[in-house]
């Protein structure tokens, strides 16, 4: 059974990926639409939904973002909204 106060933790602490960011992700990759959704195993299309803002990454979408973000470098701030406060 799972602690419900360590659900809302990991839930507190999950960057919510906007459009901005995750072009700005591909792009500090210099990787095209299509490599990236090759490299997370998604479609190149769901990529370019969610820089469309039409949807955004969920779930294993939003944490392979993250973790990919921190592997390379890419600055952004776990846990925090695009103006700085904490979500």
């Amino acid at each position: 059974m799972y602690n419900v106060q360590l659900m809302e933790q990991r839930k507190k602490g999950k960057r919510r990926w906007n459009e901005q960011e995750i072009r700005a992700l591909r792009h500090h990759l210099n990787l095209t639409q299509a490599r990236l959704a090759e490299e997370m195993g998604t479609r190149q299309q769901t990529i370019s939904e969610w820089e469309k803002g039409i949807y955004r990454p969920r779930g294993a979408s939003a944490t392979l973002l993250s973790i990919i973000a921190e592997r390379s470098g890419f600055a952004y701030k776990a846990g925090e909204k695009q103006d700085g406060s904490k979500q």
